[in-house]
């Protein structure tokens, strides 16, 4: 190689080198600017809680990528990167998850009810959303039931659909208030909760059957039916323990820890079975508990006998024959474990003897039938007494019920006509039984359709006969008997009210509501079936043919519908929540063209008050104004009238007939007349009739 070209080369090589050197370190510094810029940026969204989001560069470009949960999020994390880099080298690659359906609120209302006001509170679909369960509706049927009571709206709504359930519960949630004077309930679209205060035991029973009979199907129903504690008087206690069984005839404790203790003493003594103990008013003592735990336990020792506690006395009867040490140590252990305010009395039958005095066993018996007759036998001390028995028992059973076949004995027991009266009435609790008075004991057995029967009379035979006197409680309950078991549902009462007037139409007399005497026989009907639907809320509903003006036809049918009413409440009915209401021509079901067509479209029909209603043109209505104003201006009250009629008269317009109100039970009519005022126009009128002492 010549000379000259060496230090050529030599320079082209350093060149190269320091070029391929600076390229290194640009490269380098790149990377580096790069790896840090990337650092900063996914350290300050870390630091921000930003998780899902990815930094990678490429020069001067920060390419940037992730799932964001939502659109705010994307934006904030695009944000915080552009306070650190220029936003112009920010490359967004992020995607946004989709949005989520949001989920509908959870709808529920809860109502109060006490004897001053209603609140609704709660959440309901908003109106037009749902039909009838939004807002505006419930606070109409809530008014309703309310009857003049303010209610006091705190309610929201969402525009969201109702769910599945939630206008069947509803239903029944207003249904549930109409029962309950006194309560809270707590609806949802699939439960309803109901806390509410009954005026008794009986009533609670009823209203728990009734409430669950109407739960709608697939409906979580949740009672809690609270009822005031009973006075009862004498404070009873009763336990039997025999070869049969070992039973309570009568269990009452003042207190649910004194009801433990008693039925856990009864468990020990031979009680089978979960017993039942009525917590009530006017135990004597505190000490109850500590008192009839002693005793039963005494019956126990005894392994047969009877311990019965009446208020402060407490009367032990040993079996027949039992060992006289066992039963001295038994009642001498009894006597110093009472409290100092009960007094006993104990008694030890002998053994059964077969001598029977020459003239028979002194005895009086009662045979209640299941048809209600009663047959008196046996033995009484007197005219007197045979009086006051066939009287006393004609009061329970009925004046024509009651056959006494009895004779005389002046040589009676002291405190027969107490045994015999006490056993009368604790008869008159039963369906069919037997009473059978004796020297030395009263006996009742039968059947029942109360639950309660049973522990009252025990009541009223340790009450009357007092301390010492033993008696015999043989009684058995039967559901079929029970007339709160056997009540027909509301549904099946309005079903049998349909049935019966489509049968035996109510007729009227053409062009006027007069019921015609023909119907007679179809308003008792009605009347026979509806005592047997005690607290039904019914629309009674007046319909007409298309013949003659629809006003005029409106009228009518409001007219017609309270006739029906009141004729009705004439039978001595509780009508205090049926409804009248006419809606004329407006709802046929037969072709008007036809003659058929419109006697079919003329007629009364009952439905259930809360159910879908027609629509009906509005009337005027009518007011009462007063009552037994006598067509001369007299008041009077003529058993003699010859017929019972209630003439109703709007002011200014002759008077209408509408009703025969008669008390045919009693054999007593009258002749009134109701002057009426016109009111404010509606299309609905509540009768509701004040109770009276009638003569």
């Amino acid at each position: 190689m010549p000379d000259r070209l060496r230090p050529a080369i030599v320079a082209g090589t350093a060149a190269t080198c320091a070029a391929l050197v600076m390229v290194l370190a640009a490269t380098w510094a790149a990377s580096a600017i790069e790896s840090r810029t990337a650092r900063a940026i996914t350290s300050r969204l870390m630091a921000d809680g930003i998780t899902w989001a990815s930094v990678t560069t490429d020069g001067l470009r920060v390419h940037m990528s992730g799932l964001a949960p939502n659109e705010a999020a994307r934006f904030r994390a695009v944000n915080i990167a552009g306070g650190i880099v220029d936003a112009g080298r920010i490359r967004d690659g992020f995607e946004v998850a989709a949005v989520r359906a949001i989920e509908p609120p959870r709808f529920s209302v809860e109502v109060l009810r006490n004897t001053d006001e209603i609140s609704l509170i709660g959440l309901v679909p908003a109106a037009g959303t749902t039909g009838d369960g939004g807002e505006a509706q419930l606070i109409v049927d809530v008014t309703k039931v309310a009857a003049g009571l303010p209610v006091a709206d705190m309610l929201e709504s969402a525009e969201y659909p109702a769910p599945e359930g939630w206008h069947a519960a509803l239903a029944f949630g207003v249904e549930a208030l109409r029962l309950l004077p006194r309560s809270k309930i707590s609806v949802a679209a699939d439960r309803v909760a109901i806390t509410a205060i009954s005026d008794s035991a009986v009533e609670k029973r009823r209203l728990e059957m009734e409430l669950t009979r109407k739960a709608p199907a697939g409906l979580t129903l949740v009672l809690d039916i609270s009822a005031p504690r009973p006075v009862l008087t004498p404070f009873t206690l009763r336990l039997v323990k025999d070869a049969a069984s070992t039973r309570f005839d009568a269990c009452a404790a003042d207190s649910e820890a004194a009801r433990d203790r008693i039925l856990a003493a009864a468990a020990a003594a031979g009680v089978a079975g979960r017993g039942t103990c009525t917590i009530g008013l006017g135990v004597p003592t505190p000490r109850w508990g500590e008192a009839t735990e002693a005793g039963i336990a005494a019956i126990a020792a005894l392994g047969a006998g009877t311990i019965t506690f009446s208020d402060a006395d407490v009367t032990l009867t040993a079996a027949p024959g039992a060992d006289q040490a066992l039963y001295d140590r038994v009642v001498g252990e009894l006597q110093a474990a009472l409290p100092p305010v009960f007094s006993l009395t104990s008694t030890l039958p002998p053994p059964p003897t077969r001598a029977v005095a020459a003239q028979g066993p002194a005895e009086f018996t009662a045979v209640l039938s299941s048809e209600g007759r009663v047959e008196l036998r046996g033995r009484l001390t007197d005219d007197v007494l045979r009086a006051a028995v066939d009287s006393f028992a004609r009061a329970h059973f009925g004046a024509d019920r009651v056959y006494t076949a009895t004779r005389l004995d002046a040589d009676l027991p002291d405190g027969w006509p107490v045994r015999v009266l006490a056993g009368i009435d604790a008869l008159s609790s039963l369906t069919e039984g037997r009473l059978r008075v004796q020297p030395d004991l009263v006996e009742v057995q039968g059947v029942t359709g109360s639950q309660e029967a049973r522990e009252r009379i025990s009541q009223v035979l340790s009450g009357q006969l007092g301390p010492g006197q033993a008696f015999k409680v043989d009684v058995r309950y039967d559901e079929a008997l029970d007339p709160l078991a056997a009540l027909p549902s509301a549904e099946q009462c309005v079903t049998g009210l349909n049935g019966i007037v489509s049968a035996r139409k109510i007729t009227f007399t053409p062009g006027s509501a007069e019921i015609d005497g023909t119907a007679r026989g179809t308003l008792d009907a009605l009347a026979t079936l509806l005592k047997d639907c005690p607290g039904l809320v019914v629309e009674v509903a007046g319909h007409t043919d298309a013949q003659g003006s629809e006003g005029g036809n409106q009228a009518l049918s409001q007219a017609r519908a309270e006739a029906v009413l009141i004729a009705l409440q004439g039978r001595r009915l509780p009508v205090e929540g049926f409804l009248a209401r006419g809606y004329g021509e407006a709802t046929p079901v037969a072709d008007n063209s036809t003659e058929a067509g419109r006697e079919a479209n003329r007629r009364i029909a009952f439905s259930l008050i809360g159910g879908p209603e027609p629509k009906a043109p509005v009337a005027p209505v009518v007011a009462v104004a007063a009552v037994a104003a006598a067509s001369d201006g007299q008041t009077r009250d003529d058993p003699t009238a010859p017929a019972s009629e209630i003439t109703l008269s709007t002011a200014g317009t002759p008077p209408v007939e509408v009703a025969q109100a008669g008390t045919p039970d009693l054999g007593i009519t009258r002749s009134v007349t109701l002057t009426v005022t016109a009111f404010e126009p509606t299309n609905e009128t509540f009768l509701r009739p004040r109770r009276r002492a009638d003569p």
